[in-house]
Parts: C-alpha cells; sequence; structure tokens
C-alpha cells in the first residue's frame, strides 16, 4: 500500500479550495487507478499502476491518437513527419523514466 493521502476536508481547508473540488480529484484520481479508496481507513496511491483492460486501452490510444492526427492535420504535416515525432517522443519518454526507474524494477522487465 501506498501512502495516504490527507482526509478531504484536512486538505480542502489546507488548499483553501471547497472540499467538493478534492473529493472530485481523488474520484478521478480512483477512476484512472492512480489512488484507492479503502472503507474505513482513506485514500492511499497506488504503488503500482492498476492495467486497463484491453478494451479501454484501445479505446485511450484512438482517442489521443485522433487529437495527434488532427494537431498534425491542422499543422499540414504529412503521416511521416507525425510518426516520426511520436517515435521521438516515445524514446525520449521511454529514455527518462528508466532513469527514474528503481534499480530493482528495472531487473524485472
Amino acid at each position: 500500500m501506498g501512502d495516504q493521502l490527507p482526509a478531504v476536508r484536512v486538505l480542502a481547508e489546507s488548499l483553501v479550495i471547497n472540499p467538493n473540488t478534492v473529493a472530485r480529484a481523488y474520484q478521478e484520481l480512483i477512476r484512472d487507478g492512480l489512488l484507492e479508496s479503502r472503507a474505513g481507513r482513506g485514500v492511499f496511491v497506488i504503488g503500482r499502476r492498476k492495467v486497463f483492460s484491453n478494451v479501454e486501452r484501445a479505446r485511450r490510444l484512438r482517442q489521443s491518437a485522433g487529437q495527434l492526427c488532427h494537431e498534425g492535420m491542422l499543422l499540414d504535416a504529412g503521416f511521416p513527419e507525425v510518426a516520426r515525432i511520436l517515435e521521438e517522443t516515445w524514446n525520449e519518454l521511454q529514455g527518462e523514466a528508466s532513469r527514474h526507474e528503481n534499480p530493482a524494477e528495472r531487473k524485472i522487465k
């Protein structure tokens, strides 16, 4: 189990925002698989991100791909340029992620 987050009211008071805003943010993060709510115990950060179903993963990727393609078309970029930039960005992000990984986790992959 990861770190426990502050109670909704406590965090809302410290940030001087409406508790509903904090509750909505917590719910979104729970839905996205980043947090976990444990009855009677609170909200916790999930150590490892939950894996989405194949259908949900494909839906999210299609949505992002659609946005990228739309932006590329607006900028009058051809598919080869968009694909090249996507691959470069992918490689950069993988490099950053591997630099921040726990050495024990790196061995598992």
